[in-house]
C-alpha cells in the first residue's frame, strides 16, 4: 500500500512538472488541471521540495539568470565584453544594441520569467491550501517561492521597466493582465521579500547554500531598497547580512570566492549532476582564439597592475601575435569527477558595496569608506583616496565594475541608476541610443494582450 501511494505521488508530481513544463505562456495554462495536481503533489513535504527544487532547475538552465542568459549577454551589451560571433547571432543583436520586439531571445527571457513566475506562484497556492504540510513546511516552501517571485520580477522590471507583476496562476485574470508601475512593482517586491525573510529559516539545508535562507531574501531585499533609493532600509538589510559572521565571511584567497563551499555565498544554483560545473565557465573560458566572448581592453586596463582580482580573475590567451582575455572566476569549463563550482548569485561582497552606497547618500562617508576598503583591502589594493559624496559615490561605482564583473546584470545596472548610461556607452558603443536603457516588449505579447500597450520608447 505504502508502495501504491508513493507512485501514485510521484505520477502526480510528474503530471504537475510536465504542466509547468508545457505551458508556452503564462496565460495559457488549464487551470482546473492545475488545480488537480496542486492537491496531489502537495500531500507531503517530499513531493512538495521536488516540485519547488523543478523550478530552481528551470532557473538554472532556461531564460534570464542561465549562465548563458544575463551574465554572457549583458556584458556584451554593456562595456565588459566583445562578442565576435556571426551577424546573424541573436547574441550579436545585444552587442550591436539592436534589439527588436521580435528578437528571439527577448521573446525567450519573458515568456520562460513568466512560466517560473507561474510556478511559483502555483506553490504558493499549492501550500497554503495543502491539508497534510506542517506549518513549519509550509512557511519554509512558501517562503522560497515568494524569494523566487520577488527574484524574477526583479530582473524583469530592471529589463523592460513597468511589466506586470503577477501573483496568481488564474488565466483568466493574467490573459489580459496591464502593466504594473515600477514604483508599484519595487512596492511588491519588498512587501514580498519582507514575507519571505519572516517565513525561512537563518540556516541551510542542504549546507551548500543551493536553497535560500532568511539572509538569500534579505540580501535582495537590501538591493532592491538600494535602487529604490531607500537608503537607510538598504544599509539595514546589508548589515543583517553582514553580521551573519556564523555564516558568511569574506574569502581572503580570491580563487576560493567561487567555490562549492565558500563562506562568501550567499545563495547559488546548484548543477544537475554530480561532475557538472558552471554554464559561465564553459562559456567564458577558451583555450584559443578567436573566441566567442571576451573581456574589452578597456576593462582589463582600468584595473591596477597589482590588483589581484586582475591577476585571479582575469585570464589571457595568445593567438599569433594577438592577446585575448577572459574572465576567469570560474576556473572549470568542463566536467570534473566531483563538481567544485556553482552558478553564484548573491554573495556577500555585493553586501559590503550595497552598504557602502547607502551610507555615501544618508552622509556617512566614513563608513562608506570602511566598506569600501574591504573590498579593496581583499584585492590587494591601498584604502580608497576619494573623500567628497561624489568622489566616493565614483568610487563605489568603479569598485563594483571591477568586483563584480561578469555576474547577472550588474554593469547595466548600475550604470543606468548612476545615470551614466549615455555617458559611458556611447564613447564605445557606435550602436548605443538612449531608448536601449529599456528592452522593448515582446511583439507576440502585445498582440496577445493589449493591456500592455504601448511599446517601450524607441520600439
Amino acid at each position: 500500500m505504502k508502495m501504491k501511494n508513493l507512485i501514485t505521488k510521484l505520477l502526480y508530481l510528474a503530471g504537475f512538472l510536465l504542466l509547468l513544463i508545457s505551458c508556452d505562456s503564462f496565460v495559457e495554462t488549464d487551470l482546473p488541471k492545475s488545480q488537480l495536481n496542486n492537491e496531489a503533489v502537495f500531500e507531503d513535504y517530499a513531493t512538495a521540495t521536488a516540485a519547488l527544487t523543478d523550478i530552481y532547475s528551470k532557473i538554472r538552465d532556461n531564460g534570464m539568470l542561465n549562465g548563458n542568459g544575463i551574465p554572457v549577454q549583458l556584458g556584451s551589451y554593456t562595456d565588459e565584453t566583445d562578442s565576435f560571433q556571426s551577424p546573424s547571432s541573436p547574441s550579436e543583436a545585444f552587442y550591436q544594441n539592436r534589439l527588436l520586439p521580435s528578437s528571439p531571445t527577448i521573446q525567450d527571457w519573458w515568456n520562460v520569467a513568466y512560466n517560473q513566475i507561474y510556478a511559483a506562484n502555483s506553490l504558493i497556492e499549492g501550500v497554503q491550501n495543502s491539508k497534510n504540510l506542517s506549518e513549519q513546511n509550509k512557511k519554509q516552501l512558501q517562503g522560497e517561492a515568494l524569494f523566487i517571485r520577488a527574484l524574477i520580477h526583479f530582473y524583469l522590471v530592471n529589463l523592460f521597466g513597468d511589466i506586470p507583476y503577477v501573483v496568481e496562476t488564474d488565466y483568466r485574470n493574467n490573459s489580459k493582465i496591464p502593466r504594473t508601475s515600477t514604483q508599484n512593482i519595487y512596492n511588491n517586491l519588498i512587501a514580498d521579500l519582507q514575507n519571505a525573510s519572516s517565513m525561512l529559516p537563518e540556516t541551510y539545508s542542504p549546507a551548500q547554500r543551493v536553497r535560500p535562507n532568511k539572509f538569500t531574501a534579505r540580501a535582495l531585499l537590501a538591493r532592491v531598497y538600494l535602487y529604490n533609493n531607500q537608503f537607510t532600509e538598504a544599509a539595514n538589510e546589508a548589515s543583517a547580512v553582514l553580521n551573519q559572521t556564523g555564516l558568511f565571511s569574506l574569502e581572503p584567497d580570491l580563487d576560493q570566492v567561487f567555490l562549492i563551499n565558500s563562506r562568501e555565498t550567499i545563495w547559488q544554483l546548484q548543477s544537475a549532476n554530480a561532475g557538472e560545473n558552471t554554464v559561465e565557465g564553459s562559456i567564458f573560458i577558451f583555450v584559443s582564439g578567436p573566441p566567442v566572448l571576451a573581456l574589452t581592453e578597456n576593462f582589463v586596463n582600468s584595473f591596477s597592475d597589482t590588483d589581484l582580482r586582475k591577476s585571479n580573475w582575469i585570464n589571457s590567451v595568445t593567438d599569433d601575435s594577438t592577446i585575448w582575455y577572459h574572465a576567469f572566476k570560474y576556473k572549470e569549463r568542463s566536467n570534473t569527477p566531483a563538481s567544485v563550482e556553482y552558478s553564484v548569485q548573491f554573495r556577500l561582497a555585493e553586501q559590503y558595496l550595497i552598504r557602502a552606497e547607502a551610507r555615501a547618500h544618508l552622509g556617512n562617508l566614513g563608513g562608506a569608506r570602511e566598506d569600501l576598503n574591504k573590498i579593496r583591502e581583499r584585492a590587494g589594493l591601498g584604502q580608497t583616496t576619494a573623500q567628497s559624496q561624489t568622489e566616493i559615490l565614483n568610487a563605489i561605482l568603479q569598485e563594483r565594475r571591477w568586483e563584480l564583473f561578469s555576474e547577472p546584470g550588474h554593469r547595466f545596472f548600475d550604470l543606468k541608476r548612476f545615470g551614466q548610461l549615455d555617458n559611458i556607452l556611447s564613447a564605445v558603443k557606435p550602436g548605443w541610443n538612449s531608448e536601449d536603457r529599456i528592452f522593448p516588449i515582446p511583439q507576440n505579447e502585445l498582440n496577445a494582450n493589449p493591456n500592455l500597450l504601448p511599446q517601450n520608447p524607441g520600439y
